[in-house]
Parts: structure tokens; sequence; C-alpha cells
């Protein structure tokens, strides 16, 4: 399992929170079977939802991350619950595509930068909440950074890195997103911007054993920070074979009634997992009774 730490400074000016996602990206790769540049973006976008779903105001709270830049990796998803577990997909698992100029890989161009960053965040209410901002970069933390700074008006760094080994598997995965609570001044600011300009990659730190509180500390150097809270996260769907039903159920009786005249048994993956739920010509026609019954 992973673990992230969220702190605050002593003043109650700067927040940050980190996390080590290496295993929940790790198992991504294991479901997904992700080429390396995939998943090093969709790694960062799971770590960045994880972040975000611990900043959320209830543990029951969840958010989604979707990134459309029309790059050949195609739609990005990842969903965080409010304790930071994490699961995902990508429209297209495997992209070879050369490494970026600097020797690295290329995860803006597997991403795109033609759309849209988009947050939704449900919290219960009525309608979830839903931001959206155009993709700056597609190398993900600079998109996380443009959304706080535009759709919530709150200064922010985020930091996010994925290693992938030549065998494909994960060696590390992490990230940190700071920010400044109102009431920062311009020494706060200053001070914050030193401390990030001589933090190594988040690869780097987790590969080399940093702790997500040494992470946290070490970019609030200064600060006197406290950990608010801290969680162990993984890769965790919540599927089961009742949610598959309902959204059997909500296709309607017409669609269904194709299905059954079929005379097969069907078989429905999870698209977070890719774990099977078959269903037979009877378990069709029984979940064609109970819209029935509904409508009676």
């Amino acid at each position: 399992m992973g673990k992230i730490v969220r702190t605050i400074s002593r003043d109650g000016m700067v927040m940050c929170c980190a996390v080590d996602s290496t295993d929940a990206i790790a198992r991504m790769e294991q479901i997904h079977k992700t080429s390396a540049v995939v998943t090093a973006a969709e790694g960062r976008l799971l770590t960045a939802a994880s972040i975000m779903g611990t900043m959320l105001k209830s543990t029951k709270d969840s958010v989604t991350l979707r990134m459309e830049g029309k790059g050949p990796a195609g739609m990005l998803i990842a969903v965080s619950d409010g304790t930071g577990n994490v699961k995902g997909y990508v429209g297209n698992p495997v992209v070879e595509i050369p490494l970026n100029s600097k020797g690295k890989l290329d995860v803006a161009g597997a991403v795109g930068d033609d759309g849209f960053l988009y947050v939704i965040k449900d919290m219960g209410m009525k309608e979830p909440y839903v931001g959206q901002v155009p993709i700056v970069s597609g190398e993900i933390a600079e998109d996380i950074t443009n959304y706080y700074a535009t759709s919530e008006q709150i200064p922010t760094v985020c930091g996010l890195g994925v290693l992938v080994n030549p065998d494909l598997s994960v060696a590390a995965a992490g990230g940190y997103l700071l920010q400044l609570l109102p009431g920062a001044d311009e020494e706060t600011i200053s001070h914050v911007e030193g401390n990030i300009k001589k933090l190594p990659p988040v690869s780097t730190m987790i590969r080399q054993g940093m702790t997500p509180e040494q992470i946290a500390f070490a970019a609030m150097d200064g600060f006197e920070p406290n950990i608010i809270d801290e969680y162990q996260m993984g890769y965790v769907c919540d599927c089961s074979r009742a949610r598959v039903e309902r959204a059997l159920i909500s296709l309607g009786t017409k669609e269904l009634e194709e299905i059954e005249q079929e005379d097969k048994t069907i078989e429905v993956g999870c698209q977070f997992c890719d774990k099977k739920y078959e269903f037979t010509p009877n378990d069709i026609r029984n979940l064609i009774k109970v819209i029935r019954s509904k409508k009676a």
C-alpha cells in the first residue's frame, strides 16, 4: 500500500500534501497492461487524483479527473475517494512514441494539448461540481497547477513523477501539491519558490527512499510544518455485480430484450479493474422484470 500525508505550516499560511503512489500505479500497469509512456501519463493523473481526493471535505466524497487532449493515448480517467484510493483507465493503453527532447518519456506527446482537463467533484449534493480548463501542456502537473489557479484561484505548485523500468514495471511514483492559503505574503511566496527549486524530481525522491512526510517537510522547509492527517492508499475498485446490474437496467427494456433474444450468456467487464461478470439469458429476463415492476 502507498501512503499519503497532508501537512500545514505553523502559521497556517502553507499547506502541502505528498504521496508515495508506487504500489497503486504498479497495480494499474498490471491491470491495464500499459506501455511505458501511458503508465507515466495515467500514473501521474492517478497520483494527482489521490492528492485531490484527500482534500475533499468528507471521506465519502470523490473526485474524477478526465483529460481529453486528443493525443494518441486518448481519454485518461482517474477517480479517487476521500482517503486517496484510486482507480482509472485510459482510452489507448499502448502508445509507442519517441522520447522527448530531454530524452524522457513524452507524456505530453501521448496526452496531447488540444483539449480540456475536467475536474468532477461528487460531494453528496444533487449535482456534482464540474470544473473545466484548457490543457496547457499535457504534462499533467502543469495542468493541475493551472486548474487551481484558473478555477479555484488558489496559488498552487504541483509535482508528479512516475519512473518506469525497462521491463515496464513501475520503479517509483508519487507527487506533492503545495498551496498558499489566504494571508500568505510575498516573503512566504519567495520562500516557497526557493524550496521548490531545491527539490529533486518526485520520482527521484521516491526512488531514493524519501517518505511522503519527508517530501512534504522538504517542500515546507522553514515553515515548521505539522501533519494534519495521513492515509494508506492504493488502487482500489469498488465494482460489484449489483452495480453492473444497475448499469444494465439503465439500458432500458428494449435493449435488454434484444440481448435476451440472442439467447446467449453475456460477459460484462469493469473498465477500471477488468473483472468479468456473466449474465445468462435468465438473468437478463429478471432484469427486464425489475424494470417492468417499477413501471407498474
